[in-house]
């Protein structure tokens, strides 16, 4: 029977979640081998020129990725990547990681240094990856 009036019909309207939200740490460290024939920062790398391969990947649509011999350094380069990224000074963060800075990071910047820094190689990913969850927590 139809009576020309109409019932409301209720819709559950809702934001979806993203299926998993990475975190800087998530994933990033990964056994020797997995980057092979991609852009590297080797462990004997200087400074100095760790500083000139992020400043020219962070204009480019490739990553890179790094071996890590010591926690000590992976998050060097995990910070590195982050002021590369913020136009901050990379050598500075190679020096001296801010730590607050990169607990700090939204989601969209964990995003963004995750596209650009693939993952970080090492013989031992389990005692590498403690490293850094240790120093970032």
């Amino acid at each position: 029977m139809v009576t020309g009036e109409s019932q409301p019909v209720l819709v559950e309207l809702t934001v979806p979640k993203r299926a998993i939200e990475r975190g800087l740490v998530d994933g990033l460290v990964v056994p020797t081998g997995t980057f092979a024939g991609k852009r590297m920062v080797e462990p004997a790398l200087s400074d100095e020129g760790v500083a000139d391969l992020l400043a020219e990947v962070a204009h480019s649509p490739d990553g890179f990725a790094a071996r890590g011999e010591t926690g000590a350094r992976a998050l060097a380069i995990v910070a590195a990547t982050a002021a590369a990224l913020c136009g901050e000074d990379i050598r500075a963060a190679l020096r001296g990681p801010d730590i607050d800075f990169l607990k700090g990071l939204s989601s969209g910047a964990i995003d963004a240094v995750r596209e650009m820094l693939l993952g970080i190689e090492s013989d031992e990913p389990a005692v590498l990856e403690n490293a850094l969850r240790t120093a970032l927590s």
